[in-house]
């Protein structure tokens, strides 16, 4: 008997290791890299646009987000989170978090990173890493149209709305400053993405050319076309954000 034992702790200790990482990774994250149920909400981009007011010294606004100001912060989050900035591992918990805005003097744009990243992460084959630049240069052209029709939209309803505050019987201070913070962080989340996506361009080009160097391939002239339909793209985006009190969008590198 004590040695029938000895023989089934050890099935029982791993037993019970295989449930507890099953446990922690329900806790952890969701199923095949989403974000996990506790994280979302329908205001859970709400923070880019505390974030990039204050980034350039302005309030935010105490407003409700109206449907289409939600809808535009969740159309840019996927354009601002840059492609491959996630380990593999953090992936399957559905990492998410928030990022900092362009105007933080703190962040520098290193255009080598994406690059790297993809060369150096471990792959089947170098096809695998002109697949994965394909798909990742074709998920930005994918967004590009639909982020941009919502900000078409959110922009013309703001013009509408600095056109009626003029209109506004007993406007009181504090409404007219929330109206206006929020007419900026809509400007300046577009010109977020628009940097965003300038700089994706420069780090698709930066990989195309050590990938062609390292491993050519026929698939490079895929990616090649791919990178200059977003460049055209991104060079003449359908609506373009006025910078509030003069402050335009810099992008480094």
């Amino acid at each position: 008997m004590p040695e029938s034992i000895r023989q089934i702790r050890p099935v029982l200790s791993a037993v019970l290791l295989a449930l507890l990482g099953a446990g922690l990774c329900a806790c952890s994250g969701g199923d095949f890299g989403r974000t996990r149920a506790d994280m979302r909400s329908d205001d859970m981009h709400r923070w880019l646009g505390a974030e990039v007011t204050s980034s350039v010294g302005l309030q935010p606004s105490q407003f409700q987000l109206t449907d289409e100001e939600r809808q535009l912060r969740d159309l840019a989050y996927p354009m601002i989170e840059p492609p491959l900035s996630r380990p593999a591992w953090k992936s399957v918990f559905g990492d998410y978090k928030a990022l900092p805005s362009p105007w933080r003097q703190k962040v520098v744009f290193d255009r080598t990173m994406y690059g790297r990243t993809l060369i150096d992460e471990p792959h089947r084959s170098h096809s695998s890493r002109y697949a994965q630049l394909i798909e990742d240069v074709r998920n930005d052209i994918t967004r590009f149209e639909p982020f941009f029709a919502s900000a078409i939209r959110v922009i013309d309803l703001d013009r509408k709305r600095d056109a009626s505050m003029a209109r506004v019987s007993a406007l009181s201070p504090r409404e007219r400053e929330d109206a206006v913070a929020r007419m900026q962080e809509n400007s300046l989340i577009v010109q977020w993405v628009q940097q965003c996506l300038e700089q994706r361009v420069s780090s698709y080009r930066w990989a195309l050319e050590r990938l062609v160097i390292q491993a050519p391939d026929g698939m490079a002239a895929d990616a090649d076309r791919l990178i200059g339909e977003l460049a055209a793209q991104t060079a003449n985006p359908p609506v373009a954000a006025q910078p509030p009190y003069g402050r335009a969008v810099i992008s480094k590198g």
